[in-house]
This record gives structure tokens, sequence and C-alpha cells, in this order.
């Protein structure tokens, strides 16, 4: 039996912890914190501190007395790269080797400077004459660095994941059918774009409009501190002062549809199975 673990989700101005117990109806949430990292400390994605990030790490584990230290912990999405590249048809563990003789063609880093992951990926229809498999990287540089800080820390990490991936699986019920479903994750410093279908995510990319950017706007607006800026947001809203953001946030988001849309013919799908149809927001 695996030891337990605890949920850490780190972002450039927060860090947050949660832990599941396990019941005779299923998962509950046991513990959770949300705890605030200073700026400048994580800049998309990078560690700048990693002697204070581990310090408050610590602190929070501490504090929520969660009685484990093995953690599943997410690495930044703004550094990460996720690909879906086609491969001949072939046996499982033929896939590993093919996989990193492929990615130089698709992945923007030094095959040897990223570590690499693959997953194969289920077909959306029968019969293709080849198989899709999805490649994540990230340089060895930013995972040795939070792996660096989860040590200083006192931890030990069971499993690393991009948070596309995390967010997919605890949103998308493993039932959905193959028409494409869309996750838009508005974090503090960005908005996530991805699509999963079939049970497997397609598509990611970021977005910069983010929390922190409406708090700001609402705060130069209504001429109040940050700090009632975000109050407001949280409970009364205001959306005129928003509008040009969230304008933003949606040409973005119609953008990144319409390609998704139109470069999904790799799939063999029909155009109406290529529509999004349902989102989700996190």
């Amino acid at each position: 039996m695996h030891p337990e673990a605890f949920g850490l989700d780190l972002s450039d101005l927060s860090l947050k912890v949660a832990k599941l117990k396990r019941t005779a109806k299923g998962l509950k949430l046991e513990s959770f914190g949300e705890f605030p990292i200073p700026e400048g400390l994580i800049l998309q994605g990078e560690i700048k501190n990693e002697e204070e990030l581990s310090r408050l790490i610590g602190e929070a584990v501490r504090s929520l007395s969660l009685q484990t230290s093995f953690v599943v912990a997410s690495l930044p999405e703004e550094k990460a790269f996720l690909q879906i590249i086609q491969l001949p048809q072939m046996k499982q563990g033929e896939i590993k080797n093919a996989v990193v003789f492929e990615a130089e063609n698709y992945i923007p880093y030094p095959v040897d400077t990223v570590y690499l992951d693959s997953e194969f990926v289920p077909p959306l229809k029968d019969s293709l004459d080849h198989m899709d498999v999805l490649v994540a990287a990230l340089p060895k540089a930013i995972v040795d660095s939070y792996m660096n800080c989860f040590s200083k820390a006192g931890l030990f990490p069971r499993v690393l994941e991009i948070e596309s991936l995390a967010t997919a699986r605890a949103l998308v019920p493993q039932e959905t059918a193959s028409s494409p479903v869309l996750l838009l994750d508005m974090g503090a410093t960005r908005t996530g774009f991805a699509v999963f279908a079939g049970k497997s995510l397609r598509f990611t990319a970021s977005i910069p409009v983010s929390g922190f950017g409406l708090t700001q706007a609402l705060s130069q607006s209504l001429s109040v501190s940050p700090q009632e800026a975000e109050e407001i947001k949280r409970t009364q809203g205001m959306a005129e002062p928003l509008m040009p953001l969230l304008s933003d946030l949606a040409k973005e988001v119609r953008k990144y549809m319409g390609y998704y849309e139109s470069h999904a013919s790799h799939q063999h799908l029909a155009q109406d199975e290529k529509r999004i149809k349902k989102v989700f927001l996190a």
C-alpha cells in the first residue's frame, strides 16, 4: 500500500496545500490551506530563491499538521511543453525510444536539456493508420529547482505533474465522449486554456489575463487598495471596470478555440465533433 500524500500547487503568488481522506463514501477533503508567496520569489514559474521558498513550504505544511512528508506537486504550466505527436503503429514498449527520437522535431528545447514523459492517447476514431502520443517536456533546470525546494522543505515527491493534466483528470468525467471539453483555469498570473477529448488532453495554451490583473483594474478604477479591490472582486463583482480585461480574455479564448477546431483534422473527426460545446471553469 502506498503511503499517504498531500497535494501541493505552486504559483507565482501563492501556494496551496490539500490532503484528501478516503472514507466509505469516497474521498473527503481533510486539510486545506492557501498561503501567499512574496512577489518576485517565483517569476513565470521559475524559482528565484530556493531557500526562502522551501522555508515557506515547510512552514505551510507544518501549520496544517498533515502527518506525512510525501507530496504530489504541480510543475509550472508556463514552462511546460505539451504536444500530441503521431507515430507509426508500434508496440507499447517501443514508444518511449520513438518519442525521444521524434521529440526533437516538436519541442522548442534541446532534448538533452529537458525531462520527457509520454503517454499513449486512445484514438477518437477506430482503424487509424498511426498512433497518437501525448508528449510532455520541461527544462531540467526548472524541475531540478523544484526538487531542491521540496528536499530542503523535508518533503519526498511521489508525483510531479503539469497543472493542466491534473485539472483535466479532476474535473472531466472518465466517461466523457469524444466531443472536446474546454478547461479554463484563471489563476493569479495567467489563465490556462486546455482542450480535453477522448480521455486525453489535446491542446493547451496560456492566456495573459489573470485574477491579479482583474484586482489591479478594480483597484485603479475605484481608487482603493489592492486588498480592498480583491475583497470587492470576490464578494460584489463590478463588471464595468473589468470589461476591457474580460473582453481580451474572450478574444483569446475564441482565437484558441478556432485554432483547435481548425487543426483537429488529424483526429479524423467530422466538423461537428471538433466543435467545443462544454466549458469547465476553475
